[in-house]
């Protein structure tokens, strides 16, 4: 018989699963580390190529080791001639998210020896963090009629993936701020998609089938379409005069406000402290500070309301709509970053390999006497 008294933590909230070097949320003080170092100092001096450097081999890499790291992803951004055909036979109706999940799946058929479990599988988080954004980038522009993607050697990681989505160069700014973007969301300890990942990961599964349940679980809007939710309000609210008058109906009908609350942080996620800022300078630099100032109103009253503060969505739609990247293609964004973490996870758990398989507290009834089917009501 089940126990009674077995203690069941719904969502394995507080649930201490495993041990990890990767990254550590400090939810009393507002804190992300990465191996040690502060968000903040790699938001304000790295780049994406150094963070995932740092991600993948527990260190800062040299210069050489940087620029060999650069060199790599560049490399490795050209997709199989038939991966692109394969991403050109899709509906150009279908959701981007599920373009890119199933080419995750897709692109293991062209690796088969980096989709193998174990060390050797860097080379496999090398080749997905590179190919995301072509993927989503060659995707895009069939769908929308623009030229070819070109695989730009002279741009970094961040600019390539603005040139592959927007068709043009980003300025100095946007580059900088789309990089500052990608190290804030390149990982968050167990959240969902890591957690997915590892999960896979432990089966001794290889990793592109760990990254395609990471990718699976990213869609899901209560983990990585919220900033396209807080977007939507944006648009409904329309003038920074309605903002209030909107959220807090909103707030009567017990509506959730997408962006605040965070179930490990007790403060302002230090993620939305630095994108905020970007979201004004972004802002100021198109001459436009719409969604600004509408976030910030919106943020006044929902703390004050409800008492939550923001967190990583509420202002990383706004950088992202301020250059010219559709709602549609947030959530694959998010994972052209949240890949190096995942990825990252996936070599951790290769290393220390347990199955993971927790318990369930059994509610059902036991020993009912199996009933002949000419007998059943």
């Amino acid at each position: 018989m089940p126990s009674p008294t077995e203690e069941v933590q719904r969502g394995l909230q507080d649930v201490v699963a495993l041990e990890s070097h990767l990254c550590f949320i400090d939810g009393k003080e507002g804190r992300l580390i990465y191996e040690g170092y502060d968000i903040r100092d790699l938001a304000a001096h790295s780049s994406f190529e150094e963070t995932a450097y740092l991600l993948w081999y527990g260190r800062l890499p040299t210069s050489d080791q940087l620029a060999a790291l650069r060199h790599r992803l560049t490399e490795l951004r050209t997709l199989p001639d038939a991966m692109v055909a394969r991403l050109d036979a899709m509906p150009s109706t279908a959701a981007p998210i599920d373009v890119l999940r199933t080419a995750v799946s897709e692109l293991s058929l062209f690796e088969p020896d980096e989709s193998r479990p174990g060390a050797s599988s860097i080379g496999g988080a090398q080749r997905l963090t590179a190919a995301l954004p072509s993927i989503l980038g060659q995707f895009h522009r069939r769908r929308a009629g623009l030229p070819p993607l070109e695989s730009r050697p002279a741009l970094s990681h961040a600019a390539y993936l603005l040139y592959a989505l927007l068709n043009r160069e980003p300025t100095e700014l946007e580059s900088r701020a789309m990089d500052v973007a990608l190290i804030l969301h390149a990982d968050h300890e167990l959240n969902a998609s890591t957690f997915a990942a590892r999960v896979t990961a432990s089966t001794l599964s290889d990793l592109y089938s760990a990254v395609t349940s990471a990718v699976g679980t990213l869609k899901g809007p209560l983990h990585g379409g919220a900033n396209e939710r807080v977007m939507e309000l944006l648009d409904e609210i329309g003038a920074p005069d309605r903002a209030e008058e909107v959220v807090k109906a909103k707030l009567a009908r017990h509506e959730r406000i997408m962006g605040f609350g965070h179930r490990v942080y007790k403060v302002e996620d230090p993620r939305a402290t630095i994108l905020r800022e970007w979201s004004r300078r972004i802002g100021e630099a198109k001459g436009d500070l719409h969604y600004y100032e509408l976030l910030r109103v919106v943020e006044r009253v929902v703390h004050q309301e409800k008492g939550l503060y923001p967190n990583v969505d509420l202002y990383s739609g706004s950088v992202y709509s301020l250059m010219g990247i559709p709602h549609d293609l947030f959530t694959p964004v998010f994972a052209a970053s949240r890949v190096a973490g995942w990825t990252a996870h996936v070599l951790e758990e290769y290393q220390d390999l347990r199955l993971i398989r927790p318990t369930a507290k059994y509610i059902g009834p036991v020993d009912l006497p199996y009933v002949p089917i000419a007998s059943r009501v």
